[in-house]
């Protein structure tokens, strides 16, 4: 792991919980203002940072304190790069709804749900792994030196 920030593994994947709830219940009852509040969360998290994202937040103050201490840290990069990917679908899908293109909307909307519960069900952050996927690819083509 890198000198860059880490974070506790079982905030990302409490956040996943979180967002799967909420981006099915978006699925089930088309309440696009539901989803245009997560592209928000998904926003913060993306491009401000882990630390200040609600669900972040909600999972230090509320979750934390009720388990047991762990020295288990994941780099915070490819969880800030699966935010961002899950801001970019969720906003589309907003976008979608909002302009009268329900189609458009749940589509995205799906595709953010799949990716949550992949990490929520399995802990398999299918961001990350994106991430990961794209620094090896990118270490693969740059010229030796």
């Amino acid at each position: 792991m890198s000198a860059r920030a880490a974070v506790d593994p079982r905030g990302p994947r409490f956040a996943a919980i979180v967002t799967t709830i909420v981006l099915a219940v978006v699925l089930l009852t088309g309440w696009w203002p539901l989803l245009a509040a997560q592209t928000v969360v998904f926003a913060i998290g993306a491009f401000i940072g882990l630390k200040p994202a609600p669900y972040s937040v909600l999972y230090r103050l509320l979750v934390a304190p009720r388990l047991k201490p762990t020295s288990e840290r994941e780099d915070a990069a490819p969880l800030r790069f699966a935010q961002t990917v899950g801001f970019v679908f969720a906003l589309v899908g907003t976008i979608g709804y909002a302009a009268g293109v329900p189609a458009l909307g749940i589509v995205a909307t799906a595709f953010a749900l799949f990716a949550a519960f992949l990490n929520a069900a399995f802990g398999f952050c299918l961001g990350c792994e994106l991430y990961l996927l794209g620094k090896r690819l990118s270490n693969r083509t740059e010229p030796a030196r």
